[in-house]
């Protein structure tokens, strides 16, 4: 990994213009639903994607999705019901309708994607008299599609807006190995400056609560997110700081732990020691005696930083925005995917520095490079806009 003269990771063979299989799920009772899945099931075929045709479970099933690369599930907002995959690589966008003139599309629509075990819901509302299509992601991603023009022009704009995601690649999978050296159980001081940034930026305000998803789910849906997402719980942004005792490795936050509070070694924060390209997966090191978290779903992004720059040392990936113009990625990918990590490390590799880059993922937050994560936060003060514009 740290080395001076960098080769391209081995990534994903599936191309971003991929040919795509979908087929629909759900039962639901609305109309406006199913003309919304018939309209964009319509432009997918136009695209020269391939429809599958699904199978059809009793009142009192829960569905499973046909071996299918993409899945529209058609729900009811009072029972938005989930969709059990078959493995990582099915996409599943829940499709609902909402109430008229809803304002507050978040607090409506968020608590979806995990009741229905989607990546992205498309919450529709008219608004004024006008159909206003809400994308929302499981990273509080949220852009809206108008009706504003003809229906096969708006479809396609759908389209555009899901084909990208629908066709990226999730690196969640996480490999243990209990082989930690004993002198690093209690951290070292690259620990230590991580567990001092969550501190900080809880006090800037810039840790949003956890969403409890033990409250929507059952066990059962539980630990199919867990699979599905490689996370055991929501919770927003993460840092990073280059070993100490060896570059090559990093220090990572976990996934869905409350940053504020990173303490113990192996179960907060995780060594992360390389990357299997072959079965999309990160390498961690861990003590023996703890029961490890996964590390977070963006441990690939860093990954691929710290293996083209030595100079870099620490990262931080906040949701919030800079005051001044930065250059961002063009795509909403879902966080812990090839392609997010891929556009985010070309922009870092396009930076006048990229050891002290600030980029922008769009709809989602920043990733900052830096010397050490104290030279982050000086450079970050006075600097950082709470909301993150969406577009």
């Amino acid at each position: 990994m740290h080395q001076d003269t960098w080769t391209p990771l081995m990534g994903p063979s599936l191309a971003p213009d991929e040919h795509l299989t979908f087929t629909t799920a759900g039962n639901t009772r609305s109309a406006f639903v199913l003309w919304f899945a018939q309209g964009l099931s319509a432009a997918l075929e136009r695209h020269g994607h391939t429809f599958i045709a699904p199978d059809t479970p009793a009142d009192d099933e829960t569905p499973e999705s046909p071996p299918a690369r993409l899945v529209l599930n058609l729900c009811d907002i009072d029972r938005p019901r989930p969709i059990h995959r078959r493995g990582q690589g099915t996409f599943v966008v829940t499709i609902v309708e909402g109430e008229d003139n809803q304002r507050d599309v978040m607090k409506a629509a968020y608590p979806l994607i995990v009741r229905s075990l989607a990546n992205m819901v498309i919450y529709n509302t008219r608004v004024d008299g006008v159909l206003e299509s809400h994308f929302v992601t499981i990273e509080q991603g949220h852009y809206t599609v108008r009706l504003d023009g003809d229906e096969q022009t708006f479809f396609d704009q759908i389209y555009r807006r899901i084909q990208p995601l629908a066709c990226s690649h999730l690196v969640i999978n996480n490999k243990f190995t209990p082989d930690l050296p004993d002198y690093l159980w209690e951290g070292d001081e690259a620990t230590r400056q991580i567990s001092w940034a969550g501190r900080q930026l809880d006090g800037m305000g810039l840790l949003p609560a956890a969403i409890p998803i033990h409250e929507y789910l059952s066990e059962r849906e539980l630990r199919h997110v867990r699979r599905l997402y490689g996370i055991g719980g929501l919770s927003y942004g993460n840092l990073s700081a280059r070993a100490l005792h060896n570059p090559d490795y990093f220090w990572m936050s976990a996934s869905g732990v409350d940053k504020s509070r990173l303490e113990v070694v192996g179960r907060d924060i995780l060594l992360v020691t390389g990357y299997d390209p072959q079965n999309l997966q990160i390498n961690l090191s861990v003590p023996p005696h703890i029961e490890p978290r996964r590390v977070s779903v963006d441990a690939i992004e860093h990954y691929m930083i710290y293996r083209e720059h030595p100079q870099v040392q620490a990262i931080i990936h906040i949701h919030a925005w800079w005051r001044d113009p930065i250059p961002s990625t063009q795509v909403n990918y879902p966080c812990g995917t090839y392609e997010l990590a891929a556009e985010v490390a070309e922009l870092v590799r396009q930076a006048p520095d990229p050891s002290r880059a600030v980029i922008g993922l769009k709809n989602h937050g920043l990733t900052i490079t830096g010397h050490s994560i104290p030279e982050i936060f000086q450079r970050i003060e006075g600097m950082i806009v709470p909301q993150v514009p969406m577009s």
